[in-house]
């Protein structure tokens, strides 16, 4: 039986997020020279991720920031105002009070857009299921084909493939991490990531590539990772998706529910 969502559950469900990125960024930090310019600062309980070399929000964004950091809020402002990148605060309802809303709102920022968070506890509950998709662990050596379903499964232009492929090759020999290859009739049809930490499994990426959409790909690559989760008995896992999305529908479908709707917040233009 999934838990029944509570503050310290929030929590736990919001710190997944925190560590993931972390996670990655560490280890793309950690590549000779730093390429791409990657820091990590704290500011009270939140934490200031930037990476100079990769645009874009989903490296580029503070994560944690909670009732009582308000007096950070300057510092972290001034802190991406350095870095010549947009200031993105990502709040939860278990953190987030009238105060930090309204001083935000005095700084010049608005919410722009939701974004779901959802969880279960029911891992061992997953059973396989029937289906056309194979799946398999990434082998280290396939990088390449990694960052072409990616490109193709989010829209992404060519140029940003190499970088894809290194930012991810770099994670494949941490414990964390484990990487998946989904195939549809002997072709490559989707990827999936899963990082564990803390006895919680982050469903952290995934994508299908368009022509073999609706085949049930990545409901498989959901589950195969929830199975990797009981596997490693870890008692949480979480993923995130855009709201009332595709992927938030197939989370749903396989067991997870939404834990919350986080408020992205930006500066006006």
């Amino acid at each position: 039986m999934t838990l029944v969502l509570d503050k310290d559950l929030a929590y736990r469900v919001e710190q997944s997020e925190v560590d993931t990125l972390h996670s990655r960024l560490s280890a793309i930090r950690g590549m000779p020279g730093n390429p791409m310019d990657v820091q990590i600062e704290k500011f009270g309980k939140a934490t200031a991720f930037s990476v100079k070399k990769i645009p874009g929000p989903s490296f580029n964004t503070v994560k944690g920031l909670s009732d009582g950091d308000e007096i950070y809020i300057d510092d972290i402002i001034e802190y991406y105002k350095r870095r010549n990148i947009p200031a993105r605060f990502e709040l939860t309802p278990a953190n987030a009070s009238p105060k930090l809303l309204t001083i935000l709102s005095e700084k010049g920022f608005y919410q722009r857009e939701f974004h779901s968070s959802l969880y279960t506890s029911s891992l061992h509950d997953v059973e396989p299921e029937a289906t056309q998709v194979a799946i398999r662990k990434l082998n280290k050596n396939e990088f390449d084909l990694f960052a072409e379903i990616y490109i193709k499964g989010f829209g992404l232009p060519d140029f940003v493939k190499g970088g894809i492929a290194q930012n991810n090759a770099v994670l494949y020999d941490l414990e964390n991490w484990t990487f998946y290859l989904a195939i549809v009739e002997d072709e490559p049809a989707g990827i999936g990531v899963i990082f564990v930490q803390d006895k919680i499994a982050t469903l952290a990426a995934a994508a299908t590539i368009p022509h073999l959409r609706n085949k049930g790909v990545h409901r498989a690559l959901i589950n195969e990772r929830l199975q990797q989760a009981a596997f490693q008995a870890c008692d949480l896992a979480v993923g995130q998706a855009k709201y009332a999305s595709i992927s938030q529908n197939n989370m749903e479908r396989s067991g997870l529910r939404i834990a919350y709707t986080k408020a992205i917040w930006v500066q006006q233009e």
